[in-house]
């Protein structure tokens, strides 16, 4: 399975590439957000009916696995210049990663307390979900200077 979504990661972010040279990057990360929201909520669901439902979401969470990061770059590089950009995005990429390692030791503990991971992936949706959301709201590139 982790195999199927590494192939649809890589048709996912080339086409999410493609996306955001001709759309709106914030809409577009809404959609990959709410998209990846709604996927994890399925996951739970997936593995209670076998390896054809895993395979649903191996293949639509891969697509959307690496997406966000075309859009993400292009938001940056729109928001503080080229000059500033990569230097910012490697920022935003640091952070990811904590953010990353606190959610992998939160979904640990569920598993842990709880004996399943059903509530991280409710919280994990519902991180997506606001995501997407926010993404929507004006930024420091549309405040005058």
């Amino acid at each position: 399975m982790l195999a199927v979504m590494g192939v649809f990661d890589l048709i996912g972010t080339t086409a999410s590439g493609w996306l955001s040279d001709r759309f709106n990057n914030r809409l577009l990360l809404f959609i990959y957000y709410g998209l990846r929201g709604l996927s994890l909520l399925y996951l739970p669901y997936a593995f209670g009916h076998g390896s054809y439902s895993l395979g649903w979401f191996a293949v639509f969470y891969g697509l959307d696995w690496i997406a966000t990061v075309p859009p993400t770059l292009a938001l940056t590089t729109q928001a503080f210049g080229r000059e500033r950009a990569t230097v910012l995005f490697g920022w935003i990429l640091a952070a990811h990663q904590i953010g990353a390692a606190l959610a992998a030791y939160g979904a640990g503990y569920l598993r842990s307390t709880e004996g399943h991971y059903d509530h991280a992936f409710s919280v994990s949706a519902a991180l997506c979900l606001v995501a997407a959301v926010a993404v929507l709201r004006p930024t420091f590139s549309t405040v005058k200077r």
